[in-house]
């Protein structure tokens, strides 16, 4: 995921490809005179400071919207809400919603929400833009990802985004992905492990990744724009019936929070403090960390990039259908 995780998050990665339940509900229009409400779920990231500067900021009361903010536990979660129409819009990595798309549960992007800026991939230091890594035991005799075939690896959970996205680099790499020993091991744990020698190698979020290399681990690359590489990964999807139901309304969030996201972008220090806040780190942690970024556009090559890496790795069995996966107003 590309935004940073504050570490009461540190069990979100563990969501990646699990399947999303559905409940009934009512949408309903909630309107108000001429505001209409939209109800939007979050998991606590860095990059909810977009969406909430934009609230601060007054881009959706602009548009005629309200918006109401909850926050879930994990991304399938929030989908399976939006499927039902529980809430109207929710925060998700295009991993697991390409899962639940798999599975038929219909799903449009509405906008994003966090991603890779364009050439952030070139960069000299990867570390500034991403905050996963994949951190090796310093005597592992590891030197590059394919040297993890037949090696002990740290994950929070199977099938779930930090096992895809080192898959990728291990098979890029001439390695089989088949032939790692992966370990189910919540962070800390992880980290511990690697310290003690009982793993060779842990995929690892800020701030865990710098707490392996203070114990002797050694960073070999960093996962998440490796596989991403550009453009939109966390995005704002809707479920059917509130497409249906609030299309207008959905082209009016689509509008601010593009908005919101622009000024993020341009305002480095609100972003900051606004990042802190929502996610309760110091201030001084945001600013030391990796550089969120927002884009204000979701590009069909943002998500077909990944359906494809998810078939090529073995994690869907088929490419999802993607026609009609962008919302358009």
């Amino acid at each position: 995921m590309r935004s940073k995780l504050p570490i009461a998050l540190a069990g979100v990665l563990a969501l990646g490809l699990s399947a999303c339940s559905t409940a009934a509900s009512d949408p309903g229009s909630d309107t108000t005179g001429t505001t209409t409400t939209l109800k939007v779920s979050t998991i606590g990231l860095t990059s909810d400071a977009g969406l909430m500067l934009g609230i601060d900021k007054g881009f959706f009361k602009d548009e005629g919207l309200e918006i109401e903010v909850s926050t879930v536990a994990n991304p399938p979660a929030g989908i399976a809400a939006a499927q039902s129409g529980q809430i109207d819009l929710a925060y998700t990595p295009t991993i697991p919603l390409l899962n639940a798309m798999s599975q038929g549960v219909p799903l449009s992007i509405v906008a994003a929400a966090d991603g890779y800026e364009d050439g952030a991939i070139n960069g000299d230091d990867l570390t500034t833009v991403d905050d996963t890594g994949l951190v090796v035991a310093k005597d592992a005799g590891i030197a590059s990802p394919k040297d993890l075939e037949g090696k002990s690896v740290a994950i929070p959970a199977r099938k779930a985004q930090l096992e895809v996205t080192v898959s990728k680099l291990i098979k890029d790499d001439g390695g089989d992905p088949a032939k790692v020993n992966w370990m189910v091991l919540d962070f800390a744990s992880a980290v511990q492990s690697l310290k003690q020698g009982r793993v060779d190698a842990a995929a690892l979020v800020a701030p865990f990744i710098g707490s392996a290399q203070e114990a002797g681990g050694v960073l070999l690359a960093s996962p998440g724009i490796e596989f991403f590489r550009e453009g939109a990964v966390g995005v704002w999807v809707a479920g059917q019936s509130t497409v249906d139901g609030k299309h207008e309304a959905l082209a009016k969030f689509q509008t601010a929070i593009n908005k919101a996201n622009a000024y993020a972008n341009e305002n480095t220090d609100e972003v900051q403090a606004k990042a802190a806040e929502v996610t309760k780190q110091p201030l001084e942690d945001i600013q030391s960390g990796t550089d969120t970024y927002w884009p204000t556009e979701v590009r069909a090559a943002d998500v077909e990039r990944v359906n494809k890496a998810l078939v090529e790795l073995g994690f869907l069995t088929e490419e999802v259908n993607l026609d009609q996966v962008l919302f358009t107003k």
